[in-house]
Protein backbone atom coordinates (compact mmCIF):
# COMPACT_ATOMS: atom_id res chain seq x y z
CA UNK A 1 0.00 0.00 0.00
CA UNK A 2 1.29 3.40 -0.78
CA UNK A 3 1.04 5.95 1.62
CA UNK A 4 0.24 9.29 0.48
CA UNK A 5 -0.69 12.95 2.54
CA UNK A 6 -2.64 15.66 1.94
CA UNK A 7 -0.34 18.44 1.73
CA UNK A 8 -3.38 21.78 1.46
CA UNK A 9 -5.75 20.50 4.14
CA UNK A 10 -5.82 18.75 7.51
CA UNK A 11 -9.55 18.91 7.50
CA UNK A 12 -11.13 22.77 8.64
CA UNK A 13 -7.43 23.62 9.07
CA UNK A 14 -6.75 24.57 5.09
CA UNK A 15 -3.21 25.89 3.78
CA UNK A 16 -1.35 29.11 1.96
CA UNK A 17 0.44 28.24 -1.02
CA UNK A 18 3.74 28.63 1.22
CA UNK A 19 2.19 26.04 3.45
CA UNK A 20 1.77 23.51 0.57
CA UNK A 21 5.13 23.87 -0.60
CA UNK A 22 6.85 23.89 2.80
CA UNK A 23 4.26 20.60 3.36
CA UNK A 24 5.48 19.12 -0.19
CA UNK A 25 8.98 19.26 0.54
CA UNK A 26 8.37 17.85 3.70
CA UNK A 27 6.33 15.05 2.57
CA UNK A 28 9.35 14.01 0.00
CA UNK A 29 12.09 14.61 2.42
CA UNK A 30 10.11 11.88 4.96
CA UNK A 31 9.46 9.52 1.72
CA UNK A 32 5.70 9.41 1.30
CA UNK A 33 4.92 7.95 -1.94
CA UNK A 34 2.67 11.35 -2.74
CA UNK A 35 1.34 14.00 -2.27
CA UNK A 36 -2.20 15.25 -2.22
CA UNK A 37 -4.51 18.72 -2.97
CA UNK A 38 -8.00 18.26 -2.40
CA UNK A 39 -10.44 20.88 -4.54
CA UNK A 40 -12.40 22.69 -1.71
CA UNK A 41 -14.63 25.68 -1.05
CA UNK A 42 -12.00 26.90 1.42
CA UNK A 43 -8.76 25.84 0.19
CA UNK A 44 -6.22 26.83 -2.36
CA UNK A 45 -6.87 25.40 -5.81
CA UNK A 46 -6.07 22.48 -6.39
CA UNK A 47 -4.29 22.62 -9.68
CA UNK A 48 -2.53 25.10 -8.42
CA UNK A 49 -1.19 23.99 -5.93
CA UNK A 50 0.46 21.19 -7.48
CA UNK A 51 1.96 23.43 -9.46
CA UNK A 52 3.34 25.30 -6.65
CA UNK A 53 4.51 22.05 -4.80
CA UNK A 54 6.17 20.80 -7.15
CA UNK A 55 8.25 23.76 -7.73
CA UNK A 56 9.66 22.56 -4.25
CA UNK A 57 10.01 18.47 -5.46
CA UNK A 58 11.65 16.04 -7.58
CA UNK A 59 10.24 12.96 -7.02
CA UNK A 60 7.32 12.86 -5.27
CA UNK A 61 4.20 11.95 -6.64
CA UNK A 62 1.37 14.83 -7.01
CA UNK A 63 -2.42 14.46 -7.13
CA UNK A 64 -5.31 15.68 -6.55
CA UNK A 65 -7.99 14.08 -4.79
CA UNK A 66 -10.75 15.45 -6.40
CA UNK A 67 -11.42 18.03 -8.89
CA UNK A 68 -15.49 18.40 -9.43
CA UNK A 69 -15.78 17.88 -13.35
CA UNK A 70 -18.98 19.53 -13.45
CA UNK A 71 -17.09 23.00 -12.67
CA UNK A 72 -14.74 22.26 -15.40
CA UNK A 73 -15.36 21.56 -19.56
CA UNK A 74 -13.17 18.74 -20.36
CA UNK A 75 -11.25 20.39 -22.48
CA UNK A 76 -10.32 23.21 -20.27
CA UNK A 77 -8.94 20.90 -17.66
CA UNK A 78 -7.34 18.74 -20.05
CA UNK A 79 -5.16 21.80 -21.15
CA UNK A 80 -4.81 22.95 -17.38
CA UNK A 81 -3.81 19.73 -16.05
CA UNK A 82 -1.48 19.08 -18.94
CA UNK A 83 0.13 21.94 -18.09
CA UNK A 84 0.47 21.06 -14.82
CA UNK A 85 2.15 17.77 -15.58
CA UNK A 86 4.57 18.97 -18.08
CA UNK A 87 5.50 21.48 -15.11
CA UNK A 88 6.03 19.04 -12.59
CA UNK A 89 8.04 16.84 -14.38
CA UNK A 90 5.08 14.45 -15.26
CA UNK A 91 4.21 13.81 -11.91
CA UNK A 92 1.03 14.85 -11.69
CA UNK A 93 -2.15 11.95 -11.30
CA UNK A 94 -5.43 13.54 -11.83
CA UNK A 95 -8.29 12.43 -9.40
CA UNK A 96 -11.74 14.01 -10.69
CA UNK A 97 -14.91 13.19 -9.86
CA UNK A 98 -18.55 14.59 -10.10
CA UNK A 99 -19.20 15.72 -6.36
CA UNK A 100 -22.27 15.85 -4.88
CA UNK A 101 -25.79 17.97 -5.61
CA UNK A 102 -25.22 20.18 -2.19
CA UNK A 103 -21.50 21.20 -3.81
CA UNK A 104 -22.30 21.70 -7.43
CA UNK A 105 -26.18 22.78 -7.58
CA UNK A 106 -26.84 24.72 -4.04
CA UNK A 107 -23.14 26.16 -3.95
CA UNK A 108 -22.71 26.70 -7.72
CA UNK A 109 -26.04 26.70 -9.23
CA UNK A 110 -25.34 24.11 -11.73
CA UNK A 111 -27.62 21.18 -12.63
CA UNK A 112 -26.59 17.84 -11.30
CA UNK A 113 -27.86 15.86 -14.25
CA UNK A 114 -26.99 12.10 -14.41
CA UNK A 115 -23.46 11.78 -12.62
CA UNK A 116 -22.53 8.59 -14.44
CA UNK A 117 -22.85 9.67 -17.60
CA UNK A 118 -21.61 13.22 -17.03
CA UNK A 119 -18.58 11.34 -15.83
CA UNK A 120 -18.23 8.79 -18.46
CA UNK A 121 -18.54 11.33 -21.17
CA UNK A 122 -16.15 13.44 -19.55
CA UNK A 123 -13.55 11.00 -19.04
CA UNK A 124 -13.78 9.97 -22.96
CA UNK A 125 -13.65 13.66 -23.84
CA UNK A 126 -10.19 14.38 -21.97
CA UNK A 127 -9.05 11.07 -23.10
CA UNK A 128 -9.10 12.27 -26.22
CA UNK A 129 -7.87 15.26 -25.28
CA UNK A 130 -4.87 14.11 -23.75
CA UNK A 131 -4.18 11.47 -26.59
CA UNK A 132 -1.83 14.11 -28.42
CA UNK A 133 -4.55 14.42 -31.75
CA UNK A 134 -4.64 17.72 -33.10
CA UNK A 135 -8.38 17.62 -32.79
CA UNK A 136 -11.59 16.57 -30.25
CA UNK A 137 -14.23 15.37 -32.00
CA UNK A 138 -16.79 13.82 -29.66
CA UNK A 139 -21.15 13.18 -30.20
CA UNK A 140 -22.60 12.09 -27.04
CA UNK A 141 -25.68 12.81 -25.05
CA UNK A 142 -24.64 15.37 -22.51
CA UNK A 143 -21.12 16.40 -24.65
CA UNK A 144 -20.67 17.67 -28.14
CA UNK A 145 -17.51 18.76 -29.16
CA UNK A 146 -15.39 19.63 -32.62
CA UNK A 147 -12.51 21.36 -31.58
CA UNK A 148 -8.59 22.14 -32.42
CA UNK A 149 -6.59 21.16 -29.25
CA UNK A 150 -3.21 21.16 -28.31
CA UNK A 151 -0.66 21.59 -25.29
CA UNK A 152 3.01 22.15 -26.16
CA UNK A 153 4.92 19.65 -23.28
CA UNK A 154 7.85 17.80 -22.91
CA UNK A 155 5.90 15.01 -20.92
CA UNK A 156 3.13 14.11 -22.66
CA UNK A 157 -0.50 13.90 -20.44
CA UNK A 158 -1.41 10.76 -22.43
CA UNK A 159 0.79 9.58 -20.06
CA UNK A 160 -0.84 10.64 -17.04
CA UNK A 161 -2.49 9.01 -14.33
CA UNK A 162 -6.26 9.63 -13.77
CA UNK A 163 -8.18 8.38 -10.96
CA UNK A 164 -12.06 9.25 -10.10
CA UNK A 165 -13.64 9.84 -6.76
CA UNK A 166 -17.01 6.77 -7.43
CA UNK A 167 -18.65 4.67 -4.47
CA UNK A 168 -21.71 3.05 -6.19
CA UNK A 169 -21.89 0.50 -9.05
CA UNK A 170 -22.66 2.88 -11.78
CA UNK A 171 -19.18 5.14 -11.06
CA UNK A 172 -16.97 2.11 -9.93
CA UNK A 173 -17.73 0.56 -13.69
CA UNK A 174 -16.68 4.14 -15.25
CA UNK A 175 -13.71 4.09 -13.20
CA UNK A 176 -12.86 0.38 -14.13
CA UNK A 177 -13.45 0.87 -17.50
CA UNK A 178 -12.13 4.24 -18.59
CA UNK A 179 -9.16 4.94 -15.62
CA UNK A 180 -6.40 3.96 -13.82
CA UNK A 181 -8.22 3.56 -10.88
CA UNK A 182 -10.74 5.27 -8.29
CA UNK A 183 -10.25 7.29 -4.92
CA UNK A 184 -13.25 6.55 -2.60
CA UNK A 185 -13.32 8.84 -0.17
CA UNK A 186 -14.08 8.23 3.57
CA UNK A 187 -14.88 4.46 3.19
CA UNK A 188 -14.09 2.11 6.39
CA UNK A 189 -12.36 -1.08 5.08
CA UNK A 190 -15.18 -3.28 5.25
CA UNK A 191 -16.74 -1.22 2.52
CA UNK A 192 -13.37 -0.72 0.49
CA UNK A 193 -13.14 -5.14 0.54
CA UNK A 194 -16.62 -5.74 -0.13
CA UNK A 195 -17.83 -3.37 -2.31
CA UNK A 196 -15.18 -1.00 -3.83
CA UNK A 197 -12.21 -3.18 -4.69
CA UNK A 198 -14.51 -5.98 -6.23
CA UNK A 199 -16.64 -3.37 -8.32
CA UNK A 200 -13.61 -1.30 -9.72
CA UNK A 201 -11.52 -4.32 -10.06
CA UNK A 202 -13.86 -6.02 -12.34
CA UNK A 203 -14.96 -3.64 -14.40
CA UNK A 204 -11.23 -2.66 -14.96
CA UNK A 205 -10.85 -6.47 -16.13
CA UNK A 206 -13.71 -6.49 -18.26
CA UNK A 207 -12.50 -4.05 -20.21
CA UNK A 208 -8.52 -5.53 -20.37
CA UNK A 209 -7.49 -2.84 -17.90
CA UNK A 210 -5.00 -3.63 -15.75
CA UNK A 211 -5.81 -3.70 -12.24
CA UNK A 212 -6.81 -0.66 -11.10
CA UNK A 213 -5.76 1.59 -8.03
CA UNK A 214 -7.73 1.62 -5.60
CA UNK A 215 -7.39 4.87 -2.83
CA UNK A 216 -9.67 6.79 -0.22
CA UNK A 217 -9.08 9.25 2.03
CA UNK A 218 -8.82 9.52 5.59
CA UNK A 219 -7.97 11.65 8.13
CA UNK A 220 -5.94 9.98 10.82
CA UNK A 221 -4.95 11.33 14.41
CA UNK A 222 -2.31 9.88 16.45
CA UNK A 223 -2.65 10.94 19.84
CA UNK A 224 -3.50 9.76 23.76
CA UNK A 225 -5.31 10.04 26.75
CA UNK A 226 -7.59 13.86 26.79
CA UNK A 227 -5.57 14.41 23.47
CA UNK A 228 -7.23 11.63 21.86
CA UNK A 229 -10.49 11.76 23.05
CA UNK A 230 -11.37 15.47 22.07
CA UNK A 231 -9.69 14.33 18.31
CA UNK A 232 -12.59 11.79 18.22
CA UNK A 233 -15.37 14.10 19.43
CA UNK A 234 -13.78 16.22 16.89
CA UNK A 235 -14.05 13.91 14.09
CA UNK A 236 -17.37 12.73 15.10
CA UNK A 237 -18.58 15.99 14.96
CA UNK A 238 -17.20 17.44 11.74
CA UNK A 239 -18.17 14.26 9.65
CA UNK A 240 -21.54 14.28 10.81
CA UNK A 241 -22.53 16.31 8.13
CA UNK A 242 -21.34 13.03 5.72
CA UNK A 243 -23.89 10.73 7.55
CA UNK A 244 -26.71 12.86 5.73
CA UNK A 245 -25.15 12.52 2.17
CA UNK A 246 -27.19 9.60 0.88
CA UNK A 247 -23.73 8.26 -1.10
CA UNK A 248 -21.88 8.16 2.20
CA UNK A 249 -24.73 6.81 3.80
CA UNK A 250 -25.00 4.07 1.78
CA UNK A 251 -21.18 3.32 2.43
CA UNK A 252 -21.99 3.00 5.69
CA UNK A 253 -24.90 0.64 5.74
CA UNK A 254 -22.20 -1.37 3.51
CA UNK A 255 -19.22 -1.36 5.82
CA UNK A 256 -18.50 -2.33 9.09
CA UNK A 257 -19.06 1.09 10.96
CA UNK A 258 -21.87 2.89 12.41
CA UNK A 259 -20.89 6.61 12.46
CA UNK A 260 -18.74 8.67 9.77
CA UNK A 261 -16.49 9.70 12.61
CA UNK A 262 -15.21 6.22 13.17
CA UNK A 263 -14.45 5.42 9.74
CA UNK A 264 -11.46 7.48 9.96
CA UNK A 265 -8.71 6.99 11.56
CA UNK A 266 -7.60 7.89 15.53
CA UNK A 267 -5.55 6.45 17.81
CA UNK A 268 -2.12 5.20 19.66
CA UNK A 269 0.64 4.41 17.62
CA UNK A 270 -0.29 0.92 17.59
CA UNK A 271 -3.87 1.51 17.28
CA UNK A 272 -3.40 3.60 14.16
CA UNK A 273 -1.21 1.18 12.73
CA UNK A 274 -3.01 -2.26 13.07
CA UNK A 275 -6.44 -0.19 11.49
CA UNK A 276 -4.14 0.74 8.25
CA UNK A 277 -3.04 -2.54 7.87
CA UNK A 278 -6.70 -3.39 8.11
CA UNK A 279 -7.30 -1.37 4.98
CA UNK A 280 -3.88 -2.78 3.58
CA UNK A 281 -5.05 -6.12 4.03
CA UNK A 282 -8.83 -5.23 2.13
CA UNK A 283 -7.12 -4.42 -0.78
CA UNK A 284 -6.33 -0.69 -0.63
CA UNK A 285 -3.30 0.36 -2.87
CA UNK A 286 -3.19 3.90 -1.86
CA UNK A 287 -3.68 5.01 1.55
CA UNK A 288 -4.11 9.38 0.72
CA UNK A 289 -4.09 10.67 4.81
CA UNK A 290 -4.97 13.75 6.08
CA UNK A 291 -3.31 14.29 9.12
CA UNK A 292 -6.49 15.41 11.55
CA UNK A 293 -5.58 18.87 13.64
CA UNK A 294 -9.16 19.32 15.01
CA UNK A 295 -9.16 22.89 16.73
CA UNK A 296 -5.47 22.61 17.76
CA UNK A 297 -3.91 25.80 18.00
CA UNK A 298 -0.63 25.11 16.53
CA UNK A 299 -1.50 22.91 13.51
CA UNK A 300 1.96 21.67 12.84
CA UNK A 301 3.14 20.63 16.23
CA UNK A 302 -0.64 18.82 16.29
CA UNK A 303 0.11 16.90 13.24
CA UNK A 304 3.65 15.78 13.97
CA UNK A 305 2.77 12.57 15.63
CA UNK A 306 0.32 11.70 12.95
CA UNK A 307 2.79 12.39 10.06
CA UNK A 308 5.67 10.58 11.74
CA UNK A 309 4.14 7.05 12.25
CA UNK A 310 3.07 7.54 8.32
CA UNK A 311 5.92 8.44 7.26
CA UNK A 312 7.38 4.98 9.46
CA UNK A 313 4.87 3.32 7.62
CA UNK A 314 5.44 4.74 4.52
CA UNK A 315 9.02 3.30 4.31
CA UNK A 316 9.21 0.86 6.34
CA UNK A 317 6.10 -1.09 6.18
CA UNK A 318 3.81 -1.95 8.79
Amino acid sequence: MRVGVFVSETWGAPSTVAQVQARAAEAERLGFASAWTPYLPWSVDALAAIQAAASVTERIELGTAVVPTYLFHPLALARSAATVHDASGGRLTLGIGPSQPTVIESMHGIPFTKPARHTREFLEVLRAAMSGAARVDYAGELYRVASMFGVPTDHPSSAMPILVGALGPLMLKVAGELADGTIATSCDEGAIERVIVPGVTKAAASAGRRPPRVGTVLAVCVARGAELEAAQEQMTAHFSTYERIPRYARMLDLGDKQRMGDVHVAGDEATVRARLRRFRDAGLTDLIAAPFAGTATDVEAARRPTLELLADIATRGF
